[in-house]
């Protein structure tokens, strides 16, 4: 996702939360935890199908996975813009940190036969 299509998203999110009058609802902490909720909504929805099942999942179950996958993503950037935190930037510097702490083929069984 580029920056323009998330300052877009971000700034519609803001519009839709001020036409609602829903600012005041929307605190960091009431946003991560919204965002909590709809994750385990997310969860709930493969929980418990096959590993197999949850890679191909039935068209309707794939809408469900969608519609709380973009709850997910809603509620993330809505608390991120909470907090002026720059989602692309953060995922960035917490990839190079996660670059440093996992080196490439340092899996365990990576190489093995």
């Amino acid at each position: 996702m580029d920056d323009d299509r998330l300052r877009a998203l971000t700034q519609r999110l803001r519009d839709f939360s001020a036409a609602r009058q829903w600012e005041r609802f929307h605190s960091p902490k009431n946003l991560a935890m919204a965002l909590a909720g709809e994750t385990g909504e997310l969860i709930a929805e493969l929980q418990w199908l096959t590993e197999d099942e949850s890679r191909a999942p039935a068209a309707e179950r794939l809408q469900r996975v969608r519609d709380e996958a973009a709850d997910v993503f809603i509620y993330l950037v809505r608390l991120a813009d909470a907090l002026g935190i720059d989602l692309i930037e953060a995922a960035h510097a917490k990839m190079d940190r996660n670059e440093q702490r996992f080196p490439a083929g340092s899996a365990p069984g990576h190489g093995a036969p």
